[in-house]
């Protein structure tokens, strides 16, 4: 197969497979009249193994030399192009995505998602969440890899957006996959995002949170129209409301006003709900009485969910 055809199989760039080349030894073994690049079903597995190490965050010189070893090829093979040392780039992590200080699991992550290699990301995200638990794989992987996503679609026009959207997907997979424990008996907590708001995935994230922890909840998802919330509450009677605002633009002082003033039940002994506003919209001033948490942690704490099994 041509360069070409092996990248776009792989879901890597010709640059990177000829980096590959340069540093690590992993060209073709054979080449036609010494220029033309033709790489056989072993020079391509061979790739596939560097691809499937450095999605789970190891680092490339690392991966290289083990993808050598399992095929057969001395991993003392010298690159073929002298390459001059090059002092790592700031939050470099073979991804092209501007990571910075992060677990070596958001590298992974991150690697796997640029390449679209959807079963990657899939395992990468099961294995994060069996052993970090839910909160911890949410603010320490799965969060920090979707907004380099995002910035990074955001500096380079309309590339990248397919990967914020398969990263997406499977993060929410993930999360949605999330065992619950059989919930206690007693009012819910009501999750939603308010009216206009469709980023629902740190919802999604406190969701499962709450879910392995027992807690009763009611999952509305994105954008809420305000009658129907108000509904909501009075049908549920919940024991606290969250409301997710992503930006200033979708954050609705006025609903979360009415929100935290309803109140139901027969006369003298009407109820009403805690009301947590989430989300960086949220930003500049809350309503006095109104929970303000600043992450995940903190959501579930306030929710009286603080503490979950340890994962294994």
């Amino acid at each position: 197969m041509t360069t070409g055809t092996v990248a776009r199989r792989l879901g890597v760039s010709p640059t990177t497979l000829r980096s590959w080349d340069r540093r690590y030894g992993l060209g073709p073994a054979a080449r036609e009249d010494g220029r033309h690049r033709r790489w056989t079903p072993r020079d391509v597995a061979l790739l596939e193994e560097m691809c499937r190490l450095t999605a789970t965050g190891v680092p490339p010189g690392e991966a290289a030399r083990a993808a050598q070893r399992a095929f057969g090829r001395p991993d003392d093979a010298a690159p073929r192009l002298p390459v001059p040392a090059q002092a790592p780039r700031p939050g470099a992590a073979g991804s092209g995505l501007p990571l910075g200080t992060v677990r070596q699991e958001t590298r992974g992550l991150a690697r796997a998602a640029v390449r679209l290699d959807a079963p990657a990301v899939e395992a990468r995200l099961a294995l994060v969440v069996e052993r970090l638990g839910t909160a911890a794989a949410w603010e320490e992987v799965m969060a920090p890899a979707l907004r380099a996503v995002g910035r990074k679609w955001e500096t380079a026009g309309e590339r990248y957006v397919e990967v914020e959207h398969l990263l997406s997907w499977h993060v929410s997979s993930a999360l949605r996959r999330v065992p619950p424990v059989p919930a206690t008996t007693g009012p819910p907590v009501l999750l939603a995002c308010v009216p206009e708001e469709q980023h629902t995935l740190p919802v999604e994230a406190l969701a499962a949170g709450l879910g392995e922890r027992g807690v009763p909840l009611r999952m509305f998802g994105g954008a809420v129209p305000a009658g129907a919330l108000d509904d909501a509450v009075r049908r549920t009677g919940p024991a606290a409301v969250v409301l997710w605002s992503q930006s200033r633009d979708t954050a609705d002082r006025r609903l979360a006003r009415a929100v935290a003033g309803r109140a139901w039940g027969v006369k003298g002994a009407r109820g009403g709900a805690s009301l947590l506003l989430a989300g960086p919209g949220w930003a500049g001033g809350t309503p006095g009485g109104v929970l303000r948490p600043r992450s995940l942690r903190e959501a579930l704490r306030l929710l009286g969910a603080g503490e979950a099994e340890g994962p294994t």
